[in-house]
């Protein structure tokens, strides 16, 4: 044979011979070319071992060509890039690309770690349940430092990851999952009747098996076919085909997630490219062509390097000119094996010997095996294979004699199973096939069709009649004619194939899961230990929890408990596969969520005038709200807050409130909806009034308050606190969507659509009227508490005013359109100058509602009732709602459950704080004599001292009692006052003036 370098053939494959690329692997330099993956060009340059197993350190070389693989795990990349457990399989070649090895020490070729496999007999499956129990202080100083140097393969850098991730939608008619021949045609079909049609092929390359067999579609080679399918594709606007794109999950409602790796084939992403992009694609077809991977069959050292899949050998023969072995064999119970003996004698590798079990095959079967000058057993089966670096000998028993067989490598075709984990992800159960002894579909996600191998049609000429079907019903379901058009013909392929496992005499440990070095004898003490149910097998013995999610061996392990337990292969059937259907990156996952973009900072629109006067802020949920306005002279926040507060009650101050959550519901059950979602009722309500409501959780605790509009007869306005604005609204739409579809009326968030100010003060109406259109009265009479009314401010623009307060003052919420926030500020500054006016901050805020009385989030804290929190009136008796049943329970209406009440100290020149616990006086700090804790503290400006809100038992029977407010951790125990939560006005004759 004659190669160019080491292993790679002179002539052939699908690499681009004018482009070579440089790279290195641990420290030593390879060569390969443009379209070689990082395992066809190791491969190239003479690598033959790959990695080392996780449990035993075993040599293990490459067993597949795709992203089964379950040895070649590779660190790619350096630094902060470095990513672990890579397949090389999967990793597109480029130049300057650095790879390591992994779970290995001190080197690859010579790893002392290896010596685990002396201790083999010591770890049988399911050892590390058994072991490290004893003795116990030997855990924390012994076993667990031990258990956490072996776990795991590769390295994580430790590093922030450099790069960037994307989230995306699309949508199409029809989503075709796989590029190969049935593939293809699917889309071919459905594309050409005009529609939509998305292609996602997870190669960098499209045509599947066209890429790697030597086939022939209408007279021409399958892989010129293929690049002509592909070029028509990419030529039809309605088209989107994505390479280098896996579909990895399949979700409710034909939505599927697909990761797509933008800039995985270069040394870094540009500056403007994402790493990964990951797609929700909604469809409203698929067609599932994810073709099959062929299965091992299990014998005495089947996990030697050199020891490979019989359709990888082809693959790496025919797609990348690169011989496995200067001479091999096969072993193969499918007549699609001795079709990978032709390819290697055509691409000049010696063919050693093929070994079949069956008695006899076809004509056309041994003929390709005789044109190879190989030694053909029949009826037997390899036992073992020898060699310390690799498959250098075979022992092969045939007429009941063992006999050793001289070789190179080995290619082995146990069969096919169709690669169906993603028809699997809703819990459709894939059934046994006596006819083609394997997993087949037999019920599918809704608009899913699989096809071609996927379907267990594994002749050519058949996928393509079915892609072309497939496709074109497609199209058709989606509203589109289908355009009338013969499927190409192929030759049929040899198919046929005898079920078997593991051979009879096995000479050496015969491994079931490779990289988890699960054997036939761990299968064995898990039958005899009881574990035989797939699920307790796969979890005691780590069979299929590699990273190749069992794809290679879990079948095989499955076959051999039936066998141990006696079961038919349909009794025991198969676990369900779940997403993802290959790995993920987690940054993939997270997208640009990271950092400060977990969660996103939201300003609001005034953000900009306020940080120009020197505000200072503070994250409220997902928010930035202005804390405080300090001014010069002023040493601490505190005599700023209370400058603001003076401002509010004796003159006038305005604060931004449009973090406020906002909802607006509109349509003829808007208010029964209200009605239900509420503790009082809503439907009532007049138009333009407001009413403050309360909202339960189904367990009958508060899960939000605010007040709700009626600004039509079918058209209402929601407030909710800032915190709990996208809880009250995945509330609401679950009610809607769920519990109530009958209802007629619609939803949607207009936080950030209205920017919205609350003035307050006893100046308020004369400030507001600065701002109002002529014709709109302002007066108590015309405009009373609770009013709610659209108007227009500043000459014609739309607003709309509510009469609500918070503060407890005269005050009114002005709502404006977003863009017009600073047209609103600065009028209000202007308007507001010959009053006084002066801005303040959520602080102030805080401490008006604490003098008023008015419950907020720390005391709702998803642990109080309405009636906890005095609002137990409000529970309209004559309708039901959401919480209203679970809040009768009897723990809960206890009178003796800690309730709201205000606090303060009994030496008004003693500050208390929030979190101290109530406790009798006298009595010892212990949690038996705890009553209740303080929610909320502030200084009272109003008061001059210090005032707080708690939840206490029976608070509301015990004002004029005194406890303590026991604080060990900031060493605080101040004797308090209960007393009547309102400090201030509690006649409410100030916000009704």
């Amino acid at each position: 044979m004659t190669k160019t370098r080491s292993r790679r053939l002179v002539e052939g494959g699908l690499i681009d011979r004018a482009r070579p690329l440089s790279f290195l692997f641990d420290g030593r330099r390879f060569e390969g070319f443009a379209g070689d993956t990082l395992a066809s060009a190791l491969l190239a340059g003479g690598q033959t071992l790959f990695g080392r197993s996780f449990k035993y350190h075993r040599p293990r070389g490459l067993v597949s060509a795709g992203s089964e693989e379950p040895n070649a795990l590779v660190e790619l990349r350096t630094g902060a890039r470095r990513e672990p457990n890579t397949k090389a399989t999967g990793v597109e070649l480029y130049d300057g690309l650095i790879a390591e090895s992994q779970n290995r020490w001190p080197s690859l070729s010579f790893d002392l770690m290896a010596a685990a496999s002396l201790a083999a007999p010591f770890l049988p499956a399911g050892f590390y349940y058994k072991t490290f129990m004893w003795p116990a202080a030997f855990w924390e100083k012994v076993y667990e430092p031990a258990i956490r140097r072996a776990a795991g393969l590769g390295r994580a850098s430790g590093l922030p990851d450099p790069d960037a991730y994307e989230k995306s939608h699309a949508f199409c008619d029809l989503l075709v999952i796989g590029a190969g021949p049935a593939g293809l045609m699917a889309a071919l079909a459905a594309a050409r009747s005009g529609a939509r049609v998305i292609l996602c092929e997870e190669d960098f390359r499209l045509g599947g098996r066209l890429l790697a067999d030597r086939v022939e579609v209408d007279g021409r080679p399958g892989r010129i076919w293929a690049e002509a399918a592909e070029a028509e594709l990419r030529g039809l606007a309605n088209v989107t085909v994505m390479a280098r794109t896996a579909v990895v999950a399949v979700t409710d409602g034909g939505d599927y997630a697909a990761l797509e790796r933008v800039a995985d084939h270069l040394p870094a992403p540009l500056p403007w490219q994402p790493r990964q992009r990951l797609w929700k694609i909604v469809a409203r077809r698929c067609v599932l062509a994810a073709g099959a991977i062929e299965r091992p069959i299990g014998f005495g050292g089947n996990d030697r390097p050199g020891v490979m899949q019989a359709s990888a050998v082809r693959a790496y023969l025919n797609r990348f000119a690169v011989a496995p072995a200067e001479r091999m064999s096969v072993f193969t119970t499918t007549d699609d094996g001795w079709t990978t003996a032709a390819d290697l004698y055509e691409s000049g590798v010696e063919v050693d010997a093929v070994i079949d079990p069956r008695p006899d095959v076809a004509d056309a079967v041994r003929g390709l095996g005789e044109q190879t000058g190989a030694q053909i057993l029949l009826q037997a089966e390899v036992c073992g294979v020898g060699g310390s670096a690799g498959a250098r000998t075979l022992q092969v028993l045939s007429d009941g004699r063992i006999t050793s067989i001289a070789t190179g490598g080995l290619a082995v075709s146990g069969g096919w199973n169709p690669n169906i984990g993603l028809a699997a992800h809703l819990g459709q159960r894939p059934v046994w096939s006596d006819c083609l002894s394997a997993f087949v579909c037999a019920t599918l996600p809704l608009g899913m069709t699989a096809v071609g191998a996927a379907a267990g049609e594994f002749s050519l000429d058949r996928a393509l009649s079915m892609g072309l079907a497939a496709g074109a019903a497609a199209a058709l379901a989606a509203g589109f004619a289908s355009t009338a058009v013969d499927a190409p013909r192929a030759d049929d392929s040899l198919v046929e194939i005898k079920p078997f496992w593991r051979v009879s005499r096995p000479r050496g440990k015969v491994f079931v899961d490779l990289q988890n070095d699960v054997t036939d004898a761990d299968v064995a003490l898990a039958a005899q230990e009881g574990f035989q149910a797939l699920e307790h097998l796969k979890r005691y013995t780590t069979l299929g929890m590699a990273t190749d999610q069992g794809k290679t061996g879990a079948l095989l392990g499955q076959a051999l408990m039936a066998e141990l337990t006696g079961q038919a292969m349909s009794e025991l059937g198969a676990p369900i596969a779940r997403p993802p259907q290959v790995p993920v990156a987690i940054g993939a996952l997270a997208g640009i969520h990271r950092g400060r973009d977990f969660r996103p900072t939201r300003r609001t629109a005034s953000h900009e005038w306020a940080e120009a006067r020197g505000a200072a802020f503070t994250e409220t949920g997902q928010w930035l709200r202005a804390q405080w306005f300090p001014r010069a002279g002023e040493t601490d926040w505190l005599q700023s807050v209370s400058r603001e507060v003076g401002a509010v009650r004796s003159a006038v101050g305005f604060t931004d409130v449009s973090t406020f959550g906002k909802i607006d519901l509109q349509g003829p059950d808007a208010g029964a909806f209200l009605d239900r979602v509420y503790i009082n009722t809503f439907s009532t309500l007049a138009v333009g009034k407001a009413r403050y409501g309360v909202m339960l959780r189904e367990d009958g605790f508060v899960l939000d308050d605010g007040t709700t509009s009626r600004l039509g007869p079918e058209h209402f306005l929601m407030t909710t606190t800032t915190v709990n604005a996208a809880k009250v609204m995945q509330h609401l739409e679950f009610c809607h969507q769920v519990l109530w579809p009958d209802l007629d009326l619609q939803m949607a968030s207009v936080s950030e659509q209205w920017a919205q100010y609350a003035i307050a003060g006893p100046s308020a109406r004369a400030v507001l009227a600065g701002l109002v259109d002529q014709g709109f009265d302002l007066s108590n009479e015309a405009f009373p508490y609770m009013s709610a009314g659209e108007l227009t401010v500043l000459g014609g623009m739309r607003a709309r005013l509510f009469r609500v307060s918070f503060s407890g003052e005269l005050a009114y919420e002005l709502a404006a359109p977003a863009r017009a926030a600073e047209a609103v500020v600065n009028a209000l500054i202007e308007q507001g100058a010959p009053f006084g006016i002066t801005p303040y901050g959520s602080e102030a805020l805080g401490v008006m509602r604490v003098e008023k009385g008015h419950a907020a989030g720390p005391e709702l804290n998803g642990q109080t009732t309405a009636a906890d929190l005095g609002l137990g009136r409000m529970m309209s008796k004559k309708k039901d709602c959401i919480g209203r049943v679970m809040a009768g329970r009897s723990a809960l209406v206890d009178p003796a459950r800690p309730a709201l009440a205000g606090f303060k100290p009994v030496d008004p020149s003693q500050r208390i704080r929030a979190g101290a616990h109530f406790l009798p006086l006298g009595a010892e700090p212990v949690a038996a004599h705890d009553q209740g804790h303080m929610t909320s503290t502030v200084f009272s400006p109003t008061l001059n001292q210090w005032i707080g809100l708690g939840l206490i038992e029976r608070g509301p029977t015990r004002h004029g009692e005194r406890v303590r407010a026991y604080d060990p951790v900031r060493r605080g125990d101040v004797e308090v006052e209960i007393c009547d939560p309102i400090f201030v006005d509690p006649e409410g004759s100030r916000l009704r003036g």
